[in-house]
């Protein structure tokens, strides 16, 4: 039975989650059950395209890359794949008429992570929509259950709110992008003058981000904004970290947040979210 398979499908993106990411983990079980395996299968999706050009050294990553690409388009054209991941992603965007534009936009974002190239305001913004702010769209389709309006007047505040989170990825990231990877993502700065001008410069930009995602949250359905919510807190934790940290600091060390604090904001942020009837 197909249905089986199905299941399985959705069982290994849902622990490809569980095994990358706990905040992720977190924020899908906060969501509705009756989205979470969609969520899921988005996630599974993009983790397989990051490994592959983040870690995946040993092989050509280019060739890995371009086939994952065209194994995508067989799942999409022909509704099924035997690679369990592609064939519960490849289900969802069906059944949420996700547009196909944003999987190619993420695609080529993946490929820019294969060259090396020095960040300009333009190409940073292009990188950004591709890796974060598409995927957050992904999952706004989800998340209005198809609704075409009211995924229009949410879509500014979804992309506000990848964005966001991807800057704050790229700080806490920034030795490991710099010292492993080879990247710098931050446009027309030089990580040998990062101090603490250049940071603060950053986390405005990503304060003001943050200030108007939220304002997005609010208006999700209930069925995704205590998920997206607990996300935000999470990021909005990680985030504060952050600015407490010297520039030298950042770039010598990767930023993390305990599990045992993620728990504890879980708490708080049903609390919160609770009192606030945000």
């Amino acid at each position: 039975m197909k249905k089986l398979f199905d299941d399985l499908s959705y069982k290994i993106s849902k622990q490809t989650t569980k095994q990358y990411s706990t905040s992720f983990s977190l924020g899908i079980l906060a969501l509705s059950p009756k989205i979470r395996n969609s969520i899921y299968a988005i996630y599974g999706y993009v983790r397989l395209a990051d490994e592959i050009v983040d870690s995946f050294h040993e092989f050509d990553r280019s060739t890995l890359l371009a086939r994952f690409r065209e194994q995508t388009n067989e799942a999409l054209e022909e509704k099924i794949s035997l690679n369990p991941i592609l064939q519960c992603f490849q289900e969802t965007i069906h059944r949420y008429e996700i547009d196909v534009q944003l999987i190619y936009q993420f695609l080529n974002s993946m490929e820019m992570d294969l060259q090396k190239i020095d960040y300009n305001s333009e190409l940073y913004k292009q990188y950004i929509l591709g890796s974060a702010e598409v995927v957050g769209l992904m999952c706004l389709h989800i998340f209005v259950d198809g609704n075409k309006e009211q995924y229009e007047l949410l879509k500014p505040s979804a992309m506000k709110l990848g964005s966001a989170f991807q800057k704050v990825n790229f700080l806490r990231d920034l030795k490991d992008d710099y010292q492993v990877l080879g990247r710098t993502y931050f446009p027309n700065v030089d990580i040998t003058y990062f101090d603490n001008s250049v940071k603060a410069h950053i986390e405005n930009d990503i304060q003001q981000e943050f200030e108007e995602a939220l304002e997005g949250i609010k208006k999700l359905p209930n069925a995704a904004r205590f998920g997206v919510y607990l996300a935000y807190r999470y990021y909005i934790s990680l985030f504060r970290k952050i600015k407490r940290t010297p520039a030298k600091k950042i770039i010598n060390q990767r930023i993390r947040i305990s599990n045992s604090r993620k728990f504890s904001l879980m708490m708080s942020s049903y609390v919160q979210y609770k009192i606030s009837a945000l």
